[in-house]
């Protein structure tokens, strides 16, 4: 594999991380407006302690749909992370090889 194909799936692991690690971000923070959003409903509907509310809110299906999202987008983005680590090891141990065999020849050819 040529160097520049190695760059390419560097490059093409960083994007799918960035994506997925926004996606990460987004989820973390959607789920707090998500749990306010369903506390004023319950509110609406005449749950008047901050507290029970809350509850009500965790225990929402929909609270819970966004904690699962988060859950596989965690696992997504921490996923890619190590396989960017990975690729960026064999890409320095590749490297590595080419700049020994260079070394090399230019040990013979003096």
């Amino acid at each position: 594999m040529e160097e520049e194909e190695r760059i390419q799936q560097l490059r093409q692991t960083i994007a799918e991380y960035a994506k997925a690690r926004a996606e990460q971000d987004h989820l973390d923070e959607f789920k707090k407006s998500k749990l306010a959003l369903l506390m004023k409903e319950y509110e609406a509907q005449g749950v008047s302690a901050v507290n029970a509310q809350e509850r009500e809110a965790r225990a929402d299906e929909r609270y819970i749909q966004v904690l699962e999202g988060l859950r596989e987008a965690t696992e997504t983005a921490e996923r890619l992370r190590w396989e960017l680590k990975l690729k960026e090891m064999q890409f320095d141990m590749w490297r590595e090889k080419q700049w020994n065999r260079r070394a090399e020849r230019k040990r013979y050819e003096a």
